[in-house]
């Protein structure tokens, strides 16, 4: 029998806890909050990420994280994108050797401009990684609803055993060697589905967000490409099919943090009205850093981190990109 860490006590490292121990595996979670260890072990609910979702038994929260990952085999780092380093330094010195380490973190350090893989390969040496990644809200994977998603690794022997391990008849995954396209898709999507959200709380329609997601889909290749990742990926699920769920889901924060700030309010307010981590923005700042050096044309980029770093009104840059330069939609990638 599988014991996996789950190493965060989000949303997602719960939904995934559920449905894992619900397969059979033995799971613990760290949680840096002694309340949702509380929650999750005495009401067997996590109430403040999970709401409603009753944690079985074989789930067990701990706020020691040696004791969390004793005797584990699995390791899953279920933390936000730019905790990712501090947390795999954390957990390397309680590492015996021959465990697998899985993120579910999506997007780019800032400064560095390393993808999740690359920065836990900096902090932990020796051990398999395994990226996670596609169209899966948390609160529809622990109740069962059909989800498909993808993992890749530079060892896919491992990716393989973490396919095994994670697929059941609800949660099917699949596997892809494109691991620079599978971690570049999953983190770009965030900045479209951020400017999604803002164009619903302008009041903008269909049209437009139509126009945010194709658009926004040229972008993620052309990003994506330009770091050696494959075409074919970005019309996968780590790319198309997380772009869709996150561009029109009220279960997305990106989408939900763009509308209040398309209505008006200030990134900050976005942020803590949402109550989470947002990772959208850092996504934008990082990429946009990344625009600076690879040359690549990011346009709906440029606009979001004026609208967020800069203070101008998303209206005007919607114009602006509206008013862009003509060109031939299938000659410019």
């Amino acid at each position: 029998m599988n014991k996996i860490s789950f190493i965060g006590g989000g949303s997602f490292g719960t939904a995934l806890a559920v449905l894992l121990s619900k397969k059979g595996s033995e799971c613990s979670v760290w949680c840096h909050s002694e309340s949702t260890v509380n929650d999750i072990n005495i009401k067997r609910e996590n109430t403040k990420y999970l709401k409603g979702i009753a944690i079985p038994e074989k789930v067990t929260a701990y706020g020691d994280l040696e004791e969390t990952i004793e005797n584990s085999n699995i390791i899953v780092l279920a933390v936000p994108s730019k905790a990712i380093r501090e947390i795999s330094k954390k957990v390397e010195p309680f590492l015996k050797g021959d465990e697998i380490i899985v993120t579910v973190a999506k997007g780019i350090e800032n400064h560095t401009l390393k993808r999740m893989s690359e920065i836990i390969e900096d902090e932990i040496k020796g051990h398999p990684i395994v990226v996670l990644s596609g169209p899966s809200h948390a609160e529809e994977v622990a109740m069962n609803i059909p989800t498909t998603v993808t993992v890749s690794s530079k060892d896919m022997k491992a990716a393989k055993k973490i396919q095994d391990v994670f697929s059941n008849n609800t949660f099917r995954v699949y596997t892809n060697n494109d691991l620079i396209g599978v971690e570049i898709g999953g983190a770009f999507k965030n900045i479209i589905a951020l400017a999604a959200g803002i164009s619903d709380g302008i009041g903008y329609g269909d049209n437009t967000k139509a126009a945010l997601m194709t658009r926004g889909m040229s972008e993620i290749i052309r990003v994506g490409t330009k770091l050696s990742g494959k075409a074919e990926t970005f019309y996968g699920l780590t790319g198309m099919g997380d772009l869709i769920v996150t561009c029109t889901s009220m279960h997305s924060r990106n989408r939900r943090a763009g509308i209040l700030i398309g209505s008006g309010k200030t990134m900050e307010e976005a942020i803590k009205e949402i109550g989470m981590v947002v990772e959208g923005i850092e996504a934008v700042k990082a990429f946009h850093e990344l625009k600076s050096k690879t040359d690549v044309d990011m346009p709906i980029t440029t606009a979001l981190y004026e609208v967020l770093f800069k203070g101008k009104n998303a209206k005007e840059c919607v114009t602006k990109l509206m008013g862009r330069k003509y060109k031939d939609e299938n000659n410019e990638l």
